[in-house]
């Protein structure tokens, strides 16, 4: 007849087979993927696959960082995140202000990096909730130590949505000037930057208003960006 294991051993050892399991789930599963990521090209995102199921087919196309201008690097720096050289996933400065006005009832405004975005666009969903953020926040902090720069910088402008069904700088540099990405010139790079934020609603080929000025102004701080080596950590 088999021996029958004290009730405090069974208990013992649910807990540890649970404690196993909750390592697992949350720091050994999220480090492969993210160890996975840093050298394969991923195939597809959550967003890509709402994208594809909802609306129809996509258009994406992976490309090295040696094969997209330069000046999109610097403008997404100069639009989106100045201080992504210096910073390890979060802007604290940014997210101070940002609270501080919508603390004040003033426009809302978001404090996310391009490593926040990167890791929001590869393994997340779009919606807005404080557990969402959470993830977000932990994905960052395992992308930071386990990527280097060049890497968050070559996903981010690969997996970004940049209009209906368009994913990633080849497809948007091809859709809106007829050109590689490689060719993109500072005032075409400042365009796609400047419609990121809102890549459904704003166009990079026929701009209007805000996108035209904004535009300028991005392709002007694109020789702030180099002056300041903003970008040192993607250009060496």
């Amino acid at each position: 007849m088999p021996k029958m294991l004290p009730r405090s051993r069974k208990r013992t050892s649910w807990f540890r087979r649970l404690a196993l399991l909750f390592l697992g789930v949350t720091v050994v599963v999220p480090v492969l993927l993210i160890l996975i990521a840093r050298f394969v090209p991923p195939v597809l995102t959550p967003l890509m696959i709402a994208t594809w199921i909802s609306e129809g087919g996509i258009t994406r196309s992976w490309k090295p960082l040696e094969e997209i201008s330069p000046n999109l690097v610097r403008a997404v720096i100069a639009s989106e995140d100045g201080k992504f050289c210096s910073h390890y996933g979060f802007d604290l400065d940014a997210i101070d202000k940002a609270l501080s006005n919508n603390a004040n009832g003033r426009r809302l405004r978001g404090a996310s990096t391009i490593s926040q975005q990167t890791a929001k666009n590869l393994f997340l969903s779009q919606n807005r909730t404080f557990i969402r953020k959470g993830v977000e926040a932990y994905f960052t902090v395992l992308i930071e130590a386990l990527w280097p720069k060049r890497r968050i910088m070559e996903t981010y402008l690969n997996i970004a949505e940049w209009g209906p069904q368009r994913f990633g700088a080849e497809a948007a540099a091809q859709a809106n000037f007829r050109k590689p990405a490689a060719k993109l010139s500072a005032l075409e790079a400042a365009r796609l930057a400047t419609i990121l934020p809102n890549p459904k609603g704003y166009r990079a080929d026929r701009p209007g208003p805000y996108v035209a000025r904004q535009s300028t102004v991005i392709a002007a701080r694109i020789g702030q960006v180099i002056r300041d080596r903003l970008d040192s950590c993607v250009f060496r």
